[in-house]
């Protein structure tokens, strides 16, 4: 009898230790492809890697951050916070959407990370999705190099 329970004392805790990381990804909402939390880098170690990339580079990396704003009209993009700048989230083929309201949520993003320019239209677009007003829009002027970031998957902090 005791090596009975002794057993079943051993399994119940093997299976509670190997559950672990589907426990916590249970806690995320997820969008797009199956991803996991594990292996997620920093917002402070992405804006390293960001600050090494050139135009043209890419590298494939998943990291954890807060999202600053998301499209209002469809979900269809999001900036996450990477301290002093932002990257710009799109979703790999328009494969998915974020909630319209998940803005100050964290979020962990898998795909790939890269610069790029973003012309005049494509910002005052930007800036009519986020809901800026015709003064603001009118003000972008100018393009901007950007962080970019294509995402395969996201998991949201429920």
């Amino acid at each position: 009898m005791k090596k009975i329970i002794f057993v079943l004392l051993v399994t119940v805790f093997a299976v509670a230790c190997s559950k672990k990381s589907t426990d916590n990804d249970a806690k995320l909402a997820s969008f797009g492809a199956k991803i996991s939390s594990e292996n997620a880098i920093s917002k402070d170690d992405m804006a390293a890697k960001y600050k090494l990339l050139k135009t043209g580079d890419t590298i494939n990396v998943k990291f954890a951050s807060k999202i600053n704003a998301v499209c209002k009209k469809k979900g269809c993009w999001m900036k996450l916070d990477l301290g002093s700048d932002e990257a710009m989230v799109r979703f790999k083929d328009y494969g998915f959407f974020m909630p319209m309201n998940a803005d100050n949520k964290e979020v962990i993003v898998e795909g790939k990370a890269f610069v790029t320019e973003i012309s005049v239209s494509e910002l005052q677009h930007y800036a009519k999705d986020a809901g800026k007003s015709a003064e603001e829009i009118a003000k972008i002027t100018a393009p901007e190099f950007t962080y970019a970031f294509e995402a395969v998957g996201a998991l949201l902090k429920k």
